[in-house]
């Protein structure tokens, strides 16, 4: 004990044996002191101070919980925000720089409000039927002060969406096959969306097969591959160039053999004006309506924020040649034009079931109308 002290302190060789005794006692007594003042902390300061807190969580299993549920509520709508950030700074700077008391609720103002809605691409349809509502609720609630449109315009925005949003979750059920056919042009993020999807439906719990039904473009049964790898789900392939109405009858055999809930079948990334590939792609449904009749269906469409007013055009064009029971829209987070998903629903009335806001493999989310309204504002 007193070497130990005698390095600490090498000044205590100047003193005789008996100062040198008191002088380590009063060493102890100072760090026992310490120890029982680092023990008498309030909760208050500690929360001041972050290292701290992080000790206190770890030793207390209860806080940890609440700590992770907090977690996980705000995740969610963490990265939609994160991912809508460059949607969000255009659009509502434009709306708070107009809805401020210096200005007059007049047709002015619904001009420019118009504006703002379809430089965000919401679309001219669209844009008329929620400036066309907000009049009618100023009117109704008797606003005079513009200040107060904001949250009324946010209110109409998000009850627009879930309007024509109330079907859009994936047809699983429990002990049944489902078949989603994935369709989408060249560009879109098809294969990477298929890999994110396949790995979300893993993780909660589904027995999920892949179909490699996109057989005509080079290295797409590969890329296909590789996010099958990676989230260690089986792939059911034929070589380039092969029917692909024959790989996705082999996969719906397999699929049945082995009990799977869930087989995602890729396509070719048809171009809306080629008809051969439209003609393709009604081969496929026909060959899953004949060998997969009881199994739940989803036609997914994939398509790109970042194209615009070009995604409705899309959609019309799919929609003429199968029923396209829902959408999942890429690359939000690459955009300033996040708004297109309400024309994509208020005009053509598809919902979207999914929105990929990231590049990871778990950045994609179920579509939640609250949430996408909240994070744009």
């Amino acid at each position: 004990m007193f070497d130990f002290f005698k390095k600490k302190n090498p000044e205590i060789e100047e003193f005789t044996v008996e100062e040198k005794e008191e002088k380590v006692a009063d060493e102890i007594s100072q760090m026992q002191s310490g120890e029982e003042e680092a023990n008498d902390t309030s909760l208050g300061e500690i929360v001041e101070d972050g290292e701290e807190r992080i000790d206190l969580v770890e030793e207390n299993p209860i806080d940890l919980e609440v700590q992770s549920d907090e977690e996980e509520k705000t995740g969610f709508f963490s990265k939609i925000k994160k991912g809508l950030t460059k949607t969000r700074k255009q659009f509502t700077s434009n709306l708070k720089n107009l809805f401020t008391s210096n200005v007059k609720i007049d047709d002015d103002l619904y001009e420019e409000l118009e504006e703002i809605l379809i430089s965000a691409d919401i679309g001219m349809t669209s844009t008329i039927e929620i400036v066309e509502e907000l009049k009618d609720e100023i009117k109704a609630r008797s606003i005079k002060d513009p200040n107060e449109i904001y949250p009324v315009l946010k209110e109409i925005m998000a009850n627009k969406l879930k309007e024509n949003n109330l079907d859009n979750k994936l047809k699983l059920e429990k002990g049944k096959l489902s078949v989603i056919l994935v369709i989408g042009v060249n560009g879109v993020g098809k294969t990477t969306t298929i890999g994110k999807l396949a790995y979300k439906l893993k993780n909660e719990g589904k027995n999920v097969m892949l179909a490699a039904a996109d057989t005509f473009r080079a290295a797409a049964i590969d890329q296909l591959g590789e996010r099958a790898s990676r989230a260690d789900i089986e792939m059911i392939s034929h070589k380039e160039g092969a029917d692909p109405s024959a790989v996705i009858f082999d996969a719906i055999k397999s699929a049945r053999a082995k009990n799977v809930d869930v087989l995602i079948c890729d396509t070719a990334g048809r171009l809306h004006n080629k008809k051969n590939l439209m003609k393709e792609l009604e081969k496929i449904n026909k060959t899953i309506d004949t060998h997969a009749k009881e199994a739940l269906r989803d036609n997914l469409l994939i398509l790109d924020a970042t194209t615009g007013q070009n995604a409705l055009s899309q959609l019309r064009e799919f929609k003429n040649v199968t029923d396209i029971t829902g959408l999942i829209l890429t690359k939000l987070d690459g955009t300033a034009k996040g708004g297109v998903i309400y024309p994509l629903q208020l005009e053509l009335n598809v919902p979207v079931k999914y929105i990929g806001v990231g590049e990871g493999i778990d950045d994609i989310e179920e579509f939640d109308p609250d949430s996408f309204v909240e994070a744009i504002f």
